[in-house]
């Protein structure tokens, strides 16, 4: 692909992010705005940051589900931190899945919570995923 069509597949890429409910686009927009000379690869990295936070977050809920009787409060305290991570990149859809699981925690509801936890690990995975594409063509349009 030349220069012109890999910034069309990049700026294509990152509106389907949007439209598709994946990505706040104000919150990328403003990560954008600091990203500049000094720092070209910002908003790559303060993913890069969730991702490894994330992931963290993420074996903590999982222990705090896997333990009897579960503890609720814990649950949330956790989910909150991990909203606020998904509310950092403007992860749209994670943060929603958390949301909903902190609904099921609130009302003690163990069963909806493991459910709500496979949802935000799916959401997860595919931004995750879809991020990483985004990224890649973003590099690859930048050497062109």
């Amino acid at each position: 692909m030349n220069s012109n069509q890999l910034q069309h597949q990049v700026l294509y890429m990152r509106r389907s992010l949007f439209d598709q409910g994946y990505l706040d686009s104000e919150q990328l927009i403003q990560l954008e705005d600091l990203q500049d000379d000094a720092n070209p690869n910002f908003v790559e990295e303060v993913v890069s940051l969730f991702y490894s936070d994330s992931a963290r977050l993420i074996q903590n809920i999982e222990q705090t589900l896997s333990n009897r009787p579960v503890d609720f409060s814990r649950l949330d305290d956790i989910l909150h931190q991990f909203k606020g991570s998904c509310s950092s990149i403007g992860a749209k859809k994670v943060k929603d899945a958390c949301s909903q699981f902190r609904e099921y925690c609130n009302a003690g509801n163990a069963e909806g919570c493991s459910r709500s936890f496979q949802l935000i690990k799916q959401e997860y995975e595919t931004l995750r995923r879809r991020l990483e594409s985004y990224f890649q063509m973003v590099k690859q349009a930048k050497a062109a």
